[in-house]
C-alpha cells in the first residue's frame, strides 16, 4: 500500500475528519498509486492520519474512509456502511419514509464518497463519482442486492464529476432488469412518473420531499406560479391544498410534458397552466403584463458548478428573485431555493436581502428550509449541506 504524505501544516482538516485531501496538501507519495488504490495518509513527521482512496488527477486527491488504523479498506468495510446507511433510512419519521423513493446512500455524509444510491420503487440508480468507487462498482452492487433486494440497478453518474475524476460516462444496467423508461414512484398520497434514463439529476428531485409539503402549506386559495417546475413536485403537493390556480414554467419541453403526465395520474382537478420558456425571460414578460400572484416558487437549477462562478450565480439569483417579488400582491409567499453548493446559507440571505432592496420590498424569512433527511449532513463535511431554502413574505 502506498504512503501518501502531506506538507507540513496541511494535516489539521484530517485530524478534524474531513474526508477530503486535496493535490496541494501532497507532498509526495511513497510507494506506487494507481487509479483508485487505497493509500495510507501521514502528516510531514511521519504520523499515521487516515485511509483512502486515491483519485489522480483530480483536484481532490484522496477520499478518506477510516481513521483507524486497524480498519482495513476493503469490501467487508463497504458493505458495513451501506448496510448502516440504509438501516439509518428506516430511522425516520414515518411522513418522511411515507413512499417508495429516497435516497438510501449519500456519498461522504454516509462515510461512503462517491458513491450514491437512490431508490425508485423497485429499481435502484446508482452514481460512481470517484475512481475509488468505480473501481468497487462490482462489491458495492453486490451489497445492494443483498441488503436492498431491487429489480434493476441502473447506473446515472454526473458527468461533470466523472470527467473531474478522469473518468468516462458512466451511465447503463449495472445489474438486473432494465427500468422501464417511465417507473411510477409514489411519495405520501402522490404518484410520479420519472425516468431512471433521461430525467434529471437521477430521476427525481429527492431532496425537496419535505419541503414540498411546507410550499402546500401555503397553497390553499392562491394563484401560484411555480418556476422551474420540472415534473411537478411543488405544484402536486400544492394542488392538495386546493389554489385557485396554477401556473408552471420550465424550459424543456420533456419535463412538461411529464407534468402534465403526472397531473392525469394523480387526477388534479385544479386549474393548470403549463409554459415552456424560459423563466428569466417569462418573469420579465409578466412584470410588463403586471401580473400578480399569492405565491412564487423559485427552485432553479445549480447556478455555481466551479469558484469561479459564484460571482455570476448570484447575480442569477437576485435578478430573478427580485422580479419574483415584484409579482407578489403585499403579503403574498416566496419559496426560493438554492442548491448550489458552493453558495452559502449566509451568502444566499445576503442575495435575497439585496433583491428585497432593489424591489423596494419589505420581506420576512418565515420559514427556513433544507434538504430531507434522507440527504443527512456530516458535521465534518459541511459541504454537503448544499440545498438552502427560504419561506419569505412579502409586503
Amino acid at each position: 500500500m502506498a504512503t501518501v504524505v502531506l506538507h507540513s501544516g496541511k494535516e489539521k482538516p484530517l485530524l478534524q475528519h474531513h474526508p477530503w485531501v486535496f493535490s496541494g496538501a501532497v507532498a509526495q507519495v511513497q510507494g506506487y498509486v494507481g487509479r483508485g488504490d487505497v493509500v495510507d495518509v501521514v502528516a510531514a513527521d511521519g504520523e499515521w492520519l487516515a485511509r483512502g482512496t486515491w483519485s489522480s488527477g483530480s483536484q481532490i486527491r484522496v477520499r478518506l474512509f477510516t481513521w483507524d488504523r486497524d480498519e482495513a479498506l476493503d469490501e467487508a468495510l463497504l458493505r458495513r456502511r451501506i448496510e448502516r446507511a440504509v438501516a439509518a433510512r428506516q430511522l425516520l419519521q414515518a411522513d418522511d419514509r411515507d413512499g417508495d423513493a429516497m435516497r438510501l446512500v449519500f456519498a461522504e455524509s454516509d462515510g461512503l464518497p462517491g458513491l450514491i444510491v437512490d431508490k425508485y420503487g423497485e429499481f435502484l440508480s446508482v452514481q460512481l463519482q470517484t475512481q475509488g468507487m468505480a473501481a468497487r462498482a462490482e462489491p458495492i452492487i453486490s451489497a445492494l442486492v443483498d441488503l436492498v433486494k431491487p429489480r434493476g440497478i441502473y447506473e446515472r453518474s454526473d458527468p461533470d464529476m466523472r470527467e473531474k475524476e478522469s473518468l468516462p460516462p458512466g451511465e447503463g444496467l449495472l445489474w438486473g432488469e432494465m427500468p422501464p423508461e417511465q417507473v411510477i414512484i409514489r411519495q405520501h398520497a402522490l404518484k410520479f412518473y420519472t425516468s431512471l434514463q433521461s430525467g434529471q439529476k437521477t430521476g427525481f428531485f429527492l431532496d425537496q420531499a419535505r419541503n414540498r409539503r411546507r410550499v402546500a402549506a401555503y397553497a390553499a386559495g392562491t394563484e401560484m406560479l411555480d418556476c422551474f417546475s420540472y415534473s411537478g413536485g411543488f405544484l402536486l403537493y400544492a394542488a392538495q391544498s386546493q389554489p385557485d390556480h396554477i401556473t408552471a414554467i420550465d424550459s424543456s419541453a420533456p419535463a412538461i410534458d411529464m407534468l402534465r403526465a403526472n397531473l392525469e395520474l394523480n387526477g388534479v382537478s385544479t386549474s393548470v397552466d403549463t409554459e415552456v420558456a424560459d423563466v428569466f425571460q417569462k418573469l420579465r414578460q409578466y412584470r410588463f403584463e403586471k401580473r400578480q400572484f399569492d405565491l412564487i416558487v423559485l427552485d432553479p437549477p445549480k447556478f455555481a458548478h466551479a469558484g469561479g462562478q459564484i460571482e455570476r450565480a448570484t447575480r442569477g439569483y437576485k435578478d430573478i428573485n427580485l422580479i419574483a417579488m415584484q409579482l407578489l400582491r403585499p403579503g403574498g409567499m416566496l419559496v426560493t431555493f438554492s442548491c448550489s453548493g458552493l453558495v452559502s446559507t449566509d451568502l444566499f440571505q445576503k442575495v435575497i436581502f439585496g433583491a428585497a432592496v432593489d424591489a423596494r420590498r419589505d420581506v420576512q424569512i418565515v420559514e427556513r428550509l433544507t434538504q430531507s433527511p434522507d440527504h443527512p449532513v456530516l458535521l465534518t463535511f459541511p459541504e454537503g449541506d448544499y440545498l438552502k431554502g427560504l419561506v419569505c413574505r412579502v409586503w
